[in-house]
């Protein structure tokens, strides 16, 4: 009966210490061609290609069997371009809408007007400056509810307390964000 020694045990839990340099090198390639033929652009190639050596060095679970690392490669390979296609969409995305925006600002006369755009800055700086004056909790439940545009029934199960008592603590913040305008001198119809 063969009884297995705790040494023996220590060696076969360890994996194989992968020289990922080499493996890189030996693979950069075909992986290179994998990835310009999922995205098509050649100057992504090199961008992914970062991204997949630095996912193999900090793989969370080793690799235990080296014969592997081919088809390893090639997954992580596969991921990296499409995280890579996902994050230019949402750039392409982001640009068209500033472009967007850009036009219809050109359009109304809106960016033209230097003047407007100076008071409109400052104005919101003055908001910010009343916020930060607020209690912490206040200018949380302002921010959520102006920035992320949610309502009483999503601000109150986020926060795990009744619709009733989201809209009486809001009405509160209103209160002292108005007080705090006040203070700053700043009138509704400056903003």
């Amino acid at each position: 009966m063969d009884i297995p020694s705790p040494i023996r045990d220590k060696r076969a839990s360890t994996a194989p210490q992968i020289d990922w340099q080499a493996a890189l090198d030996e693979h950069g390639r075909w992986l290179r061609t994998v990835v310009f033929a999922r995205l098509g652009e050649p100057q992504a190639v090199e961008d992914v290609m970062q991204e997949i050596s630095l996912a193999a060095v900090r793989q969370r679970a080793p690799l235990v069997d080296a014969s592997k690392i081919a088809p390893w490669l090639y997954r992580l390979a596969v991921t990296q371009s499409l995280l890579y296609r996902r994050k230019q969409g949402r750039r392409r995305k982001l640009t068209a809408n500033y472009a967007r925006q850009a036009r219809s600002e050109e359009e109304t006369g809106r960016a033209a007007d230097p003047l407007q755009w100076l008071l409109a800055d400052e104005r919101r700086e003055l908001v910010r400056q009343a916020l930060a004056r607020l209690p912490p909790r206040d200018a949380e439940i302002l921010s959520l509810k102006y920035s992320e545009n949610w309502s009483y029934k999503e601000l109150a199960e986020r926060l795990g307390i009744s619709p009733a008592a989201m809209q009486a603590r809001l009405h509160r913040a209103r209160q002292r964000l108005r007080s705090e305008l006040a203070a700053l001198e700043v009138t509704e119809s400056d903003l």
